[in-house]
């Protein structure tokens, strides 16, 4: 596990990091969202020892990151935004370049190039490389040397849709024996292949959750078609609910006030009423409906 207990970082009189806490758990992507200025980049070199905090600390399995650096740093690969690569070398040569940091053997080096789906591209100069496949040497990179701590900054920026969908599989298919924190602008990112959810706002941390609990903390919304007109009254014995509007034809949108996903208690409620379910569809707001209430001024 890692830790991040009460970080505050300044510059000068600014705050950018403003007694920060949570913790990092291996198997789980943690997506780290913050409009710019939030702080996100601040974090990023905390975490990596390229800053040192005002007040706080950071700790791993048990020890703070900044008694031993040199050792801590062993356990993180880091893909930065902008994919540092030496475009002259080819695909295995950059990687035992990086591995001979680590002392990585050969055998790292072969595992890692199947891991990451290179074998075909092995004896290829990076140059030659779409950036689909350059993004996948840079997570070889960032993961050669078996680190515990994986952290990627915006990994598909840049990328067409195909490849996007191929580093999220390749993320998630390397997360198990992880700790993996992605900052992204794309909230689009973290539905799709996270856990687990930070928002930043003015250095301060405003979320910190699950997916499933962020959408569901505000309320429920879920779009019912059955194969017969019902009453509303019907909806009224289901838990946390709060509201129902007649749609076109058998269709209701029905509003939940609880964070327990309603859908299952619909069935209960269908069997016992003696009508079928044609449709039954979740419309829970989007990460980006939330990132919008929690880093407005407002909701500060």
């Amino acid at each position: 596990m890692l830790s991040v207990i009460d970080i505050t970082k300044k510059y000068n009189e600014q705050i950018a990091l403003d007694a920060v806490s949570f913790s990092l758990n291996i198997g789980e992507i943690t997506g780290l969202l913050g409009p710019n200025g939030a702080g996100k980049s601040t974090l990023l070199k905390t975490i990596t020892t390229y800053l040192k905090p005002d007040q706080g600390d950071i700790v791993f399995d048990g020890t703070s990151i900044f008694q031993n650096q040199k050792d801590y740093r062993k356990n993180i690969g880091y893909l930065p935004e902008h994919n540092p690569l030496y475009l002259d070398q080819y695909v295995t040569e950059y990687l035992r370049f990086i591995a001979s940091f680590y002392d990585c053997s050969t055998s790292n080096i072969k595992k890692t190039i199947e891991e990451t789906g290179l074998s075909d591209f092995a004896q290829k100069k990076i140059g030659t490389l779409s950036k689909g496949y350059r993004q996948r040497v840079g997570l070889a990179a960032a993961i050669v040397h078996e680190p515990k701590i994986l952290i990627l900054d915006e990994p598909t920026t840049g990328l067409d849709p195909n490849q996007i969908v191929e580093i999220r599989q390749l993320i998630k298919s390397i997360s198990a024996t992880k700790i993996v924190l992605l900052s992204t602008h794309l909230m689009q990112e973290v539905e799709a292949i996270c856990d687990r959810v930070l928002i930043l706002n003015d250095g301060k941390l405003v979320e910190d959750s699950t997916l499933n609990q962020v959408k569901l903390a505000q309320g429920q919304v879920l779009l019912l078609e059955t194969d017969r007109f019902i009453e509303e009254a019907v909806f009224y014995e289901l838990p946390g609910f709060a509201s129902a509007k007649s749609l076109v034809g058998q269709q209701w949108e029905i509003h939940f006030s609880t964070e327990t996903d309603a859908r299952s208690l619909l069935f209960d409620v269908a069997i016992k009423h003696g009508f079928k379910i044609l449709q039954l569809t979740a419309l829970n707001d989007s990460i980006e409906t939330v990132f919008r209430q929690k880093t407005t001024p407002h909701s500060i």
